[in-house]
């Protein structure tokens, strides 16, 4: 069954990355396309800019559409871990699925130098959504109380995961509620 996807997001990267090295990471995304190189890894929306390493800010960016299969989402998300170990700090990736039945399926990934980084950032992004969508309702100090709660709710799940000596990737993959999708 194929499907049409759209990728974007940025990708903030270390100094010194060059593009062999995040043609390289993202190989496994390449493969699928059987592409060489991003330059050739087109979107087939000809005002989108596709898969672009900006060397002058460090970022890839990503803003492609393609008709893809089943197993897309394993590469994708293979290609992500390995790009994580070239990034100075954790960004987020929209995935969004537009099957023919239909129902849209959208996905945030997370992409990141280390799972600490990540989990961080994850935090961070919990935390500006929800107190935005609060703050419409309610005051700044319950608004306030809220966050803590959802703050001490990460650090759990943290010292949770480190008890039990799970190591989590440079990549983490969320469902999204439709709401959320990315539009242009």
């Amino acid at each position: 069954m194929r499907m049409e996807v759209h990728v974007h997001g940025n990708a903030f990267l270390c100094k010194g990355v060059r593009l062999p090295q995040v043609e390289q990471a993202l190989r496994p995304w390449l493969e699928y396309l059987d592409v060489d190189t991003i330059a050739e890894a087109a979107s087939v929306e000809r005002d989108e800019p596709g898969i672009v390493f900006d060397t002058r800010e460090r970022t890839l960016n990503m803003c492609w559409t393609g008709e893809v299969g089943r197993s897309f989402h394993s590469r994708l998300t293979e290609a992500f871990h390995a790009l994580g170990t070239l990034t100075e700090y954790a960004s987020e990736i929209e995935v969004t699925y537009y099957p023919e039945h239909g129902d849209d399926e959208f996905y945030q990934m997370f992409v990141g130098p280390t799972p600490e980084a990540i989990h961080e950032f994850r935090r961070q992004c919990v935390v500006e959504d929800v107190s935005s969508m609060l703050s419409r309702h309610l005051n700044k100090q319950e608004v306030d109380q809220v966050a803590a709660l959802i703050n001490q709710m990460f650090d759990t799940e943290l010292t949770a995961k480190r008890a039990a000596g799970e190591q989590s990737p440079t990549s983490t993959v969320i469902p999204l509620h439709p709401r959320n999708k990315h539009l242009h």
